[in-house]
């Protein structure tokens, strides 16, 4: 900022955010925005039906953060977010940067997450269990319900939000992606898959930034709400 400008904010925006108080990206949401930069509108809302399902929720869990850009959206409606990744690598970079007070960032080791934090009221990961082979999901699955508050004889409990490429997207995915995505479902299969380890499941359909209730074979995201832990999987 130049002297003439200097001391002469006509925004009190820029007057707040002037002494470097600006969010960075990393690694993954700066990826994003050189190279396909619709995919942070994507992202954004997928954060923001988390936010407003988990809204007033004390504490939560994101498993699969990367640099944490996105975090902020759901860290403002929740007491407390611990955002975990496998790959301390992204943990290391977020710490670094301006991130919200109410975060906590961990190096994911998910079979420690109840000793550690206790239990969450809220556990979310989105684009992760595509990412999973299917002889580990069930062991991923179990790891998260004995880190989610049990279900209580009031009918409480924490509750799980996954949200995965549906099966049907692939045949539009990059060749890059699809090597990596080894475990789409289709909506009623990934409805089947909760089911085995929560009393209740409501799958949505996502295409573009908007999450309805249409045709599962169409959406090209699918949104999985899980409620009430089953206790005998844990």
């Amino acid at each position: 900022m130049d002297k003439v400008t200097k001391g002469k904010y006509f925004n009190r925006i820029v007057k707040e955010y002037d002494e470097g108080q600006v969010a960075q990206m990393g690694y993954m949401s700066s990826y994003a925005y050189f190279k396909q930069p619709i995919r942070l509108a994507l992202a954004v809302a997928r954060y923001k039906f988390v936010s407003k399902m988990f809204s007033g929720y004390d504490k939560v869990l994101e498993l699969g953060c990367a640099d944490v850009f996105y975090f902020a959206i759901v860290a403002d409606t929740v007491g407390h977010l611990v955002a975990s990744d496998y790959d301390p690598v992204f943990i290391d970079q977020a710490k670094q940067l301006n991130r919200p007070e109410n975060m906590t960032l961990t190096a994911l080791d998910l079979s420690q997450m109840q000793d550690e934090f206790g239990a969450f009221d809220g556990i979310y990961a989105l684009d992760v269990l595509e990412h999973i082979p299917k002889e580990s999901e069930d062991m991923f699955m179990r790891n998260i319900l004995s880190s989610l508050k049990p279900l209580d004889s009031a009918g409480g409990g924490g509750n799980l939000i996954l949200g995965i490429p549906s099966l049907e997207s692939q045949v539009y995915a990059s060749e890059g992606s699809k090597a990596e995505h080894v475990n789409c479902k289709s909506g009623e299969e990934f409805k089947e898959f909760c089911k085995k380890y929560f009393h209740s499941v409501f799958v949505f359909s996502m295409n573009d930034e908007v999450v309805h209730t249409g045709f599962y074979p169409m959406a090209h995201y699918l949104f999985a709400l899980c409620v009430c832990p089953r206790k005998g999987n844990i």
